[in-house]
């Protein structure tokens, strides 16, 4: 098939991907997006199509892919978004400190507590907290990582039984 041939494929199944949108998202604006997403990457790779298969497929999966990806980058991301009237959300001031008087016993009440954690469990979980991956903390402390999961699942228990009072 030639560059033309295929151009004029994906472009005639547009409509087709506008609908298909809808499985994903209600948002207009997002649907428009996923679809020339995925008509870019289709047209940037076509050299991966192969010929005398199911365009329409090939594409839907492109799509789903690319939905995909995205959702999982905002995930880790952790994005907030304030779709208010003059970023009502996002221009509201943050109360809670550790400032206050009440504040600073909070931290050091927490503090104790998890400094109260036995030794064993109390290094993996740190660690973790600290942003090490499971594999790290293995190679580090040179224990097995379900030990390393095992510990910090039960620190946090044992932290959580000992904070009860912070409880919602």
């Amino acid at each position: 098939m030639t560059a033309v041939e295929f151009n004029h494929q994906v472009a005639s199944l547009k409509s087709t991907l506008e609908l298909f949108t809808r499985r994903f998202t209600t948002d207009k604006m997002e649907s428009e997006d996923l679809v020339q997403d995925t008509v870019l990457k289709a047209l940037t790779y076509r050299d991966k199509f192969k010929a005398n298969t199911n365009l329409k497929g090939w594409l839907f999966t492109i799509m789903r892919n690319t939905f995909i990806n995205k959702y999982r980058k905002a995930q880790r991301a952790k994005t907030t978004t304030d779709d208010t009237p003059e970023l009502y959300y996002l221009n509201v001031a943050d109360n809670y400190t550790f400032n206050t008087p009440d504040g600073t016993f909070e931290y050091h009440d927490i503090q104790r507590c998890v400094n109260e954690v036995k030794e064993d469990l109390l290094v993996p979980f740190q660690m973790h907290t600290e942003g090490f991956k499971y594999h790290e903390i293995a190679e580090e402390l040179n224990i097995p990582i379900g030990t390393v999961k095992n510990r910090i699942f039960h620190a946090r228990k044992e932290i959580q039984k000992k904070l009860v009072a912070y409880s919602r």
